[in-house]
């Protein structure tokens, strides 16, 4: 009888264990503002979005419009530090940024539809396990910039001011100021 007592003292210790281990990373302020910014409709609130960003820790500057609230990944240790975005921006509806590291968005910056920045990436492991050790790159993007709807942005990426990527686009690598890229990977293509 003792030995049940004890085994089923064993695996309350061992779940309570898990749950700790489960729940450490929630920050319980960063949930309800980020279930209240997306409770306001599209199309509305816009500033509202960008005050509940600052209060989640995160730096946007004056006048920054968001038209819908970006998902954020990675960084919640941080608070989501690792973001920042400039003056007079419009961020769209259905952008995600992974804030394993710095993402810097400078002032008056246009990210479209679906935009996905990304920071960290693995290197390549043994054939047991591809996926190893993660590698985190911060990612610019300078004033003036547009990012157009459902590019996807890679570690590391520094795009230049005044610089536009068009809609589709895979960045892997930086793009000049006032360049024009496009494509899978993204290449400089005439204006």
């Amino acid at each position: 009888m003792s030995t049940n007592k004890l085994s089923s003292w064993q695996w309350l210790t061992k779940i309570r264990a898990v749950l700790k281990d489960e729940t450490s990373q929630i920050r319980p302020k960063q949930h309800v503002y980020s279930l209240v910014s997306r409770a306001i409709p599209r199309g509305v609130g816009k500033e509202l979005r960008a005050t509940l960003l600052r209060l989640r820790g995160i730096e946007v500057g004056a006048g920054t419009s968001l038209c819908g609230t970006p998902e954020l990944s990675g960084g919640e240790s941080q608070g989501f530090g690792n973001l920042s975005i400039g003056s007079r921006c419009t961020i769209n509806v259905g952008c995600v940024f992974e804030c394993g590291d710095k993402i810097n968005i400078g002032d008056q910056v246009t990210i479209g539809f679906q935009v996905l920045i990304i920071t960290t990436t693995h290197e390549i492991g043994p054939r047991e396990h591809r996926a190893g050790v993660p590698i985190r790159k911060p990612v610019t993007i300078h004033d003036g910039a547009i990012i157009g709807s459902r590019s996807v942005i890679l570690p590391g990426v520094t795009i230049g001011a005044a610089a536009t990527v068009e809609p589709g686009s895979v960045v892997n690598r930086d793009v000049a100021p006032n360049t024009h890229v496009r494509g899978i990977p993204a290449r400089k293509v005439d204006q």
